[in-house]
């Protein structure tokens, strides 16, 4: 499920984002009903999406959370689209706004892509939230600043500087998407991963009996050996994924490093 940010009004989104002044009627502050605010919403609200999902996100769920009706919302967070755009941005706040880099660039960086990517698994809702139109609200904005002063210590610049910052948010969320979804899978199927994989790997040997001839390199690369779950307590794949954040990472800061060294 894909969820586009910026659904709602624009002007009342952006007010209730940026917690300006109240715009065509809607107030940012307590409403008539006490003891309920923009951001006690928003606490339900991700509490909810949490628990279930985007999919069963509503705006009546919300309501029930905090034992009023959804029409009582509304005074605060006018529909759903509104309030998708202040959640996902609500939730950015919980990562830190300082890295040390006293430590250099690549230990914070390291310590800024692992932050990033325990958010997304504890808010696995948060990758749901396309890319393609931010939300432009300011805890958007703080996690890019913090990102960039850590890159600033690299001297890199330009289309350079855009195009790692664009790579590395992509990595990380790519990452966190496949642990949450290797996590969901189970439960959405009612099958494990160990069936899944015993069932279809001991089939592949039966309608593809050469195939080790036809894939040379693929089978060369099984043949070297997968990696063994350290953790019994973890899926397979979810440690799987674990180990290829951690390499895929290194890899990326060794290319930062050598458009340092070009530069």
């Amino acid at each position: 499920m894909v969820v586009f940010a910026g659904q709602g009004d624009v002007r009342r989104s952006m007010a209730l984002l940026w917690r300006a002044e109240a715009a065509d009627g809607v107030r940012t502050g307590p409403g008539p009903k006490p003891g309920l605010s923009v951001d006690m919403i928003l606490d339900a609200a991700i509490a909810v999406a949490d628990e279930v999902d985007m999919a069963g996100l509503s705006m009546r769920a919300v309501g029930e959370r905090l034992g009023r009706t959804a029409m009582a919302l509304y005074t605060y967070v006018p529909n759903k689209g509104e309030l998708v755009d202040l959640m996902y941005d609500r939730t950015l706040g919980e990562l830190p706004t300082e890295y040390d880099l006293a430590v250099g660039w690549r230990a914070a960086l390291t310590t800024w892509a692992e932050n990033v990517w325990s958010l997304y698994l504890r808010h696995p809702w948060v990758l749901q939230v396309s890319q393609v139109r931010p939300v432009l609200g300011p805890n958007e904005y703080v996690v890019l600043e913090a990102l960039l002063r850590i890159l600033r210590e690299t001297g890199l610049k330009g289309p350079v500087l855009r195009h790692v910052v664009g790579a590395l948010f992509h990595f990380v969320r790519g990452a966190a998407q496949t642990v949450a979804e290797s996590r969901q899978a189970p439960t959405a199927t009612g099958v494990s991963d160990e069936e899944w994989w015993f069932a279809r790997s001991a089939l592949l040997r039966e309608v593809a009996p050469d195939f080790a001839e036809r894939f040379p390199m693929v089978t060369s690369l099984e043949a070297d050996g997968a990696p063994r779950p350290e953790d019994d307590t973890k899926p397979y794949l979810e440690q799987e994924a674990e180990q290829l954040f951690d390499i895929g990472l290194d890899i990326i800061l060794d290319g930062i490093a050598a458009a340092m060294a070009r530069a």
